[in-house]
C-alpha cells in the first residue's frame, strides 16, 4: 500500500510542478494527521491540518522543520492528544 502511495504522491508532485517529498517529510505530515485527527476526535481535522502545514512548508528553507514544529503546535493546542 505504501508503494502505491508513493507512486501516487510522487506523480502529483511531478504533475502539480512542487519538490517531491522526502521520506521524512511524508512520515511528519502523517505525524501531523494522526495528532489532528486523534487530539480532537476529528478525523476531517487532519487534511484540514496537513493543508495548512503544507502552505508553510511551501515557503519554508526547511521544508521537514517546518512540518515537525506544526505537528509539535498541533499536539499542544489539540484537547485529546498527549501534549494536549
Amino acid at each position: 500500500m505504501a508503494a502505491a502511495r508513493d507512486e501516487l504522491i510522487s506523480a502529483l508532485a511531478e504533475r502539480i510542478g512542487t519538490p517531491p517529498l522526502t521520506s521524512g517529510e511524508i512520515e511528519s505530515v502523517l505525524a501531523l494527521a494522526a495528532v489532528a485527527a486523534h487530539g480532537t476526535g476529528d478525523r476531517t481535522t487532519a487534511p484540514l491540518a496537513s493543508f495548512l502545514a503544507g502552505v508553510a512548508a511551501a515557503s519554508s528553507e526547511n521544508r521537514a522543520v517546518t512540518l515537525d514544529e506544526i505537528r509539535r503546535y498541533a499536539a499542544e493546542l489539540a484537547p485529546g492528544s498527549e501534549a494536549g
